[in-house]
């Protein structure tokens, strides 16, 4: 397991939330990328969850077009017949493979979720809202994120935290902590990026982000994730330090 957030990129993107997907229980990565790329990945999480390489719709954005978490994984109805049996031959048994049939395809960037809940654009389909309760197996909200509705891209959670777009409000935040009961904070990726989404994954143990997070990203990432905690026993979130992370990038 890692000991806190790593940096890395794919194909010179720094956008790796884009081409991979990383849940409690499985990983999915873009297919076509460089070696350099899976065996950073597999070393770090192939102990412990399988490491899949894959597309979705025959494209490599697997993270902008899948929803998922340890109970499953949604994808747009273009993906192939052929894509999806890799999925369900690769995936945990215990992990449902589901198409949807929903106008808003990039379903990565409309739906963020952890094993719990998910916070949804608040335009998807009744039957996809439906469908992400059954097989994500969690409460649904539909919410923007600082007026943005795709919440998928504008932040990013675990079961133990999450982070959310900078231009939230503190009330905005509270409210949606409180919602959600998780800690939460304002921050950003990629030297200042605020679409979370596309330059970070996380699961409960570790977190990959863009090669351009700074060290101060970082040290935010493994305050609110708890990455560095994950093999010890989980302390609270401190409020202190919690405040002084929304003051810093408010």
């Amino acid at each position: 397991m890692t000991e806190g957030a790593e940096r890395i990129h794919f194909e010179n993107s720094n956008e790796i939330g884009c081409f991979a997907k990383l849940t409690n229980a499985y990983c999915i990565c873009a297919s076509g990328g460089s070696e350099n790329f899976y065996s950073f990945i597999e070393e770090r999480l192939g102990h412990h969850i399988p490491v899949i390489h894959g597309s979705i719709c025959e494209t490599r954005l697997v993270g902008n077009l899948s929803a998922g978490n340890k109970n499953g994984i949604l994808v747009p109805m273009e993906t192939t017949d052929d894509e999806l049996q890799i999925l369900r031959d690769s995936l945990p048994d215990t992990v449902r493979v589901k198409r949807v049939e929903e106008r808003l395809s990039a379903l990565g960037n409309t739906i963020a979720c952890n094993d719990y809940f998910a916070l949804i654009h608040p335009e998807l389909d009744k039957e996809t809202e439906e469908m992400i309760v059954d097989v994500l197996g969690v409460e649904a909200f539909r919410t923007t994120i600082g007026s943005n509705a795709l919440v998928g891209s504008y932040c990013t959670f675990n079961n133990r935290g999450g982070m959310v777009h900078p231009m939230v409000s503190t009330g905005e935040l509270d409210e949606l902590s409180s919602l959600l009961q998780i800690p939460l904070c304002t921050g950003t990726v990629n030297r200042g990026s605020d679409v979370i989404g596309g330059g970070l994954v996380v699961n409960d143990w570790a977190a990959f982000c863009g090669n351009d997070t700074t060290t101060t990203e970082l040290t935010v990432i493994d305050a609110i994730f708890k990455i560095k905690d994950s093999m010890t026993e989980e302390n609270e979130f401190n409020k202190d330090m919690k405040g002084a992370l929304i003051d810093t990038f408010s």
